[in-house]
């Protein structure tokens, strides 16, 4: 049977992808699919998409339905420099103030949600926009972007403008790592496809270790032809980031599924985040 494999279309999982046999997984009955965060999430709710990375935040939605591959993720633990609020005043003068959201993302909208309301007692009025930056800021106090248009605008920003990592916010207040997103496989696909799972997860451990071993000069090669700038600038920006789950991981994402759930932002309470285990045994943690 077939295999759709959800890729976010962003620089910080390409370390994940870049080193993967794609012919070999082809084979297999792989086919990949790149989107933004919020597509993929959407195509993994519906089914149309079998495993692969997506929002944290879409995981907790849909716990009952999902698995989790181990030792794999987003994360930073502290600054990820690709998650930005722009603002026109500190963050501490935005309450009653509105806020561009982007549509790009579910994890990030509601982490800042989250840091506004349960960190800074802030109130705040929301609006989900496209991720354009002037657009966003035309008619409202402040801007949620994230990814490689959170990077870009990070460039061109005003001098005047508060720029806020929420990745450091959120270390800042709990002490732990981020993760943003992880790589989620549908149950009912385990159960057809776990030998092709299974040879995935294998290469994008492969793929994962490559890239640290020799410091993302490849990936970070592949990154300039489209996105230009510096070595030293991506080479910051990989060193930042986080590729594992370990039980610090778990621990945050358990807090930030407490806290969303508590706020009204996730609908029930996400008792179980289940552990896909190679070998047919599946841990809960």
């Amino acid at each position: 049977m077939s295999l759709v494999i959800g890729e976010i279309s962003y620089t910080n999982i390409l370390p994940i992808f870049y080193y993967l046999n794609r012919e070999r997984l082809n084979d297999l009955g792989c086919s990949f699919v790149p989107k933004v965060p919020a597509e993929l999430n959407d195509g993994m709710e519906k089914g149309e998409v079998d495993v692969g990375g997506i929002s944290s935040f879409s995981f907790g939605e849909n716990w009952k339905d999902y698995e989790l591959l181990p030792n794999l993720s987003i994360s930073s633990p502290k600054n990820v420099r690709s998650i930005f609020l722009f603002s026109k005043v500190p963050i501490t003068q935005l309450d009653n103030k509105s806020i561009a959201l982007t549509s790009s993302s579910a994890t990030s909208v509601n982490l800042l949600k989250i840091l506004l309301k349960k960190f800074y007692s802030l109130n705040n009025t929301y609006e989900t926009l496209s991720p354009n930056y002037d657009q966003m800021m035309k008619s409202h106090d402040a801007c949620l972007l994230i990814g490689d248009d959170a990077i870009r605008t990070k460039k061109h920003a005003s001098s005047d403008i508060h720029c806020y990592d929420l990745g450091s916010l959120w270390a800042q207040f709990t002490h732990l790592p981020m993760t943003y997103a992880v790589f989620a496989v549908r149950k009912e696909a385990l159960k057809n496809n776990s030998q092709v799972i299974e040879e995935l997860y294998r290469q994008f451990q492969v793929s994962k270790q490559a890239s640290i071993k020799n410091e993302f000069k490849d990936v970070i090669h592949s990154i300039q032809k489209n996105m230009g700038g510096t070595t030293q600038f991506w080479k910051e920006y990989f060193q930042g980031l986080n590729y594992d789950l370990t039980n610090k991981h778990i621990e945050s994402l358990r807090l930030y599924f407490d806290i969303a759930n508590e706020l009204g932002l996730l609908n029930e309470k996400v008792e179980e985040i289940k552990l896909w285990n190679p070998s047919e045994f599946c841990q809960s943690v």
